[in-house]
């Protein structure tokens, strides 16, 4: 028996030292799925590659807010934007901004199990 499939959206985040630059190094992503209430992110940092790429700034700085990030996501400790619903919270995480953590376009599927779809998008855009 076929599972019902669900749309997702997803957007690949970038670490992105000098937005005036707009050069950037892909550090995760995040997945949002509506139909099954779904929102994670998955996220690693080639610390190899950040020293090389951006030497002025700390890793561990760059955790800090991917940390943050995943709070929202969680809904727990996110502060005011941690309390709104998934989808808002999946807007505001991928909304464009200039800072130093950006999200790429949001690109939409379908999926059985958003998670599997995760793995998958983290493996082919950040894995190494």
């Amino acid at each position: 028996m076929q599972e019902d499939k669900y749309v997702y959206e997803y957007a690949v985040i970038r670490f992105v030292p000098k937005v005036e630059r707009e050069e950037f190094m892909n550090v995760g992503v995040i997945l949002f799925c509506k139909n099954r209430k779904y929102i994670q992110m998955k996220y690693h940092i080639d610390e190899t590659l950040f020293n090389a790429f951006s030497p002025e700034i700390s890793i561990d700085e760059v955790y800090d807010y991917l940390k943050a990030w995943e709070l929202v996501c969680e809904g727990k400790k996110g502060g005011v934007i941690g309390d709104q619903d998934i989808p808002s919270r999946f807007r505001w995480l991928t909304a464009t901004r200039s800072t130093l953590l950006q999200c790429g376009k949001v690109h939409p599927g379908m999926c059985e199990h958003p998670e599997n779809i995760l793995e998958g998008l983290f493996e082919k855009y950040v894995g190494r």
